[in-house]
């Protein structure tokens, strides 16, 4: 069975940080393309970043240079390193895992921007 666990969201004021991480069980995320996307109220899901399986990353042109996507294969562990942060970074952020033949998803960890 197939978990993704996201952690380290909360509530942070403008210009702060914040570092999410993603638990992976039942796969190996190193084969994985494995991505964080966020969705704000009223929004649609949207893709904040993704590694592929031979680390080339991709960022959303909004956290250009803000965050920084990075994956731990020992400890089957994806992380995103969000800093300064801003009010419209507010959303559910989710784990995600693409292979070809399968996606997978976490439940979501809140982020909050707000002073």
């Amino acid at each position: 069975q197939v978990q993704l666990v996201e952690s380290g969201g909360g509530l942070v004021q403008p210009g702060g940080s914040l570092r999410l991480s993603c638990a992976a069980s039942g796969i190996i995320i190193s084969i994985y393309t494995m991505g964080w996307y966020r969705q704000a109220p009223g929004k649609q899901r949207e893709l904040v970043a993704h590694i592929n399986s031979g680390g080339s990353t991709n960022y959303a042109y909004s956290v250009k240079g803000r965050f920084t996507i990075s994956r731990d294969n020992a400890k089957n562990t994806l992380t995103l390193q969000m800093n300064s942060l801003k009010p419209e970074d507010t959303a559910v952020y989710y784990c995600n895992a693409k292979s070809a033949i399968r996606a997978c998803w976490g439940q979501g960890t809140q982020v909050t921007v707000s002073s």
